[in-house]
């Protein structure tokens, strides 16, 4: 998911960086502390690894509803739990 702004605008600064970073991880419906923010010229892009789609595009709404001019491009990939398999025997 990218989100669009204004062409004209310049890269996001060091600030927005930062305020979506704080966002991801002190916002109490998101607090998602394994998502990376990187500045790039074109806008931001968020990178890590979450347990669900839905969690993933919840992250996307929150940060695009909160920086709706900053162009944001997802690399969040979503997490196969599955339940064990086998009972674990420790020694």
């Amino acid at each position: 998911m990218t989100v669009h702004r204004d062409p004209g605008a310049g890269p996001p600064d060091e600030y927005v960086e930062a305020e979506v970073h704080r966002l991801l991880t002190e916002d109490p419906a998101v607090a998602e502390q394994g998502i990376t923010v990187v500045r790039t010229e074109r806008g931001l892009v968020l990178y890590g690894e979450v347990e669900s789609a839905y969690r993933r595009d919840e992250i996307l709404r929150r940060v695009a509803g909160r920086f709706p001019d900053v162009p944001i491009t997802s690399d969040i990939g979503v997490i196969r739990t599955q339940a064990p398999t086998e009972i674990e025997q420790l020694p």
